[in-house]
């Protein structure tokens, strides 16, 4: 059973609500540093940023619409070892998922941290978030992509959301320690508070807020939220299924990649301290690319993209989260997204599971069933 509080929205603005909150956080919640995003010097750049002085709150956008990295990696960077503290860290729903997987594979721990994950209507990749800033008062973007993003409208002020973000049916996640809703709520008067967790409670005791809210006008918005995504989702799944439903087609469809590996480094659950595909294995000899162009006529150059796709698609397809990343981080526009999510969509389920929904699910290559795809093995009930 979780508590709620509502947290005023000063000035109609809901971000200076939550800037508001980790105010409160840092002053009287036991928190030692949050991790916020804050916009950088005036640049229009948003990027992840560790506070620990509330003055410095000023400057954090904690609702943007900016999604230039994934600060999942960051997070389990922060919390493996001793980390001086207890560190709060607002996540979107896609990053808090991420992070659970990262904690799954021993590369962070939940302990020491409060997860704060915001209801998320989606944000823009980054040439979308640049077009949207554009001339625009810094602090005042956020407020105006809610009001067009939480009725619905796939493209705030003209401008289309990540794909990703259209097709995501985690709006919010039951991870979280607090959940701060948007949707149900007016959010030019106030946001919702959800402590979800004994520790979110043992927190909140320190606050000094008063309880009141209701969770369930927002749990209802949220499932019509959820509704519309599945059915873009499905549809872009079905778009992508035709386009590469062949190996000729998947070639064609990972024609532009250049193997600059963007998406693997910007993947937040790629977590191999040394990728094969940055060794020599695939170093080859000019004599071999000579003689696989004189066998075939041509060789496309580099060979490897769609060896490189397929090879991560095998690693990653338990463990993605479907944040759009690595489609983000891609210069050439190749849609990787898509395809890793249809992959995704088809292997978890596979294996009954679904990538940060639970901190206490095994991840599906760490534990072996005895009874595991009886219909492959031969094995029975």
């Amino acid at each position: 059973m979780s508590t709620t509080v509502t947290l005023e929205a000063k000035g109609g603005d809901p971000s200076s609500a939550v800037r508001d909150f980790l105010r409160l956080l840092l002053e009287r919640g036991g928190v030692s540093a949050v991790l916020v995003p804050r916009h950088v010097n005036g640049t229009g750049v948003i990027m992840p940023t560790l506070v620990a002085d509330p003055e410095e709150l000023a400057k954090a956008d904690p609702l943007a619409p900016a999604f230039p990295l994934s600060a999942a990696r960051l997070t389990a960077k922060l919390t493996r070892g001793e980390p001086g503290g207890l560190l709060a860290a607002v996540l979107r729903p896609c990053e808090i998922r991420a992070f659970v997987e990262l904690v799954k594979l021993n590369q962070g721990s939940m302990d020491g941290i409060l997860l704060i994950a915001a209801d998320c209507p989606g944000a823009f990749d980054n040439d979308g978030w640049r077009d949207f800033a554009a001339g625009k008062d810094p602090m005042a973007i956020t407020q105006e992509f809610l009001a067009e993003a939480l009725a619905g409208k796939p493209d705030p002020g003209g401008v289309e959301m990540a794909r990703a973000c259209l097709a995501c049916e985690h709006p919010s996640t039951e991870v979280a320690d607090i959940s701060l809703g948007l949707y149900g709520m007016d959010v030019n008067k106030a946001v919702l508070g959800v402590f979800n967790t004994p520790k979110a409670e043992g927190v909140l005791s320190r606050l000094g807020l008063s309880e009141g809210g209701d969770n369930e006008a927002r749990k209802k918005a949220l499932a019509e939220v959820v509704a519309a995504r599945e059915a873009y989702r499905d549809n872009m799944f079905a778009e992508t299924t035709e386009a590469t439903n062949s190996l000729h087609k998947l070639a064609d469809y990972l024609s532009a990649c250049v193997n600059c590996y963007n998406c693997r480094v910007a993947c937040p659950v790629c977590y191999c301290r040394e990728c094969v595909f940055v060794t020599d294995v695939f170093d080859h000899k000019p004599w071999q690319y000579m003689g696989w162009a004189k066998a075939r006529g041509a060789l496309r150059m580099p060979p490897d993209t769609v060896f490189y796709h397929l090879t991560r698609l095998a690693h990653m397809s338990t463990l993605c989260v479907g944040c759009g990343q690595c489609s983000n981080a891609c210069p050439n526009g190749v849609p990787v997204m898509e395809l890793f999510r249809m992959t995704a969509a088809r292997t978890q389920p596979a294996f009954a599971y679904e990538a940060g929904r639970d901190p206490d699910e095994k991840p599906p290559m760490s534990i072996f069933r005895e009874k595991e795809f009886a219909e492959m093995t031969g094995g029975h009930d």
